[in-house]
């Protein structure tokens, strides 16, 4: 058994990456955390979801390459994990398209309360 976790064969399990590379990541996933933020303070009507969506993807696709080391694993593992992100995209899609048919909008319609008329 190995002293230090590293396997006989000399291949380590872990890809070490550069500091800057990390840095420059973890920069850019707090920019795009920035512009999300920002995002919140514009109206772009109906395309409200789909940016915030697109800069979540974004972040996830960083972090998923970098951070689990997906650029540098197998490709089968990478389309495994990738095909994923587009079945949970199918399913929001046919979600919202559903709902979207369903009602005018998302926000609850509250009656009025009309007051009983007491007879004397």
């Amino acid at each position: 058994m190995s002293a230090h976790g590293h396997s006989e064969d000399g291949h380590d399990f872990a890809h070490p990456l550069p500091v800057p590379m990390l840095l420059a990541v973890f920069g850019a996933l707090v920019f795009l955390t920035i512009v999300t933020v920002a995002q919140a303070s514009f109206d772009f009507g109906k395309y409200d979801v789909a940016i915030v969506m697109a800069i979540a993807t974004i972040k996830a696709g960083l972090v998923m390459a970098f951070f689990m080391h997906m650029a540098f694993d197998k490709p089968f593992n990478v389309i495994v994990f990738l095909s994923s992100f587009v079945f949970v995209g199918l399913f929001v899609i046919f979600t919202l398209s559903d709902s979207a048919m369903t009602s005018e909008s998302f926000e609850p319609k509250i009656d009025d309360v009309v007051p009983a008329v007491v007879e004397m």
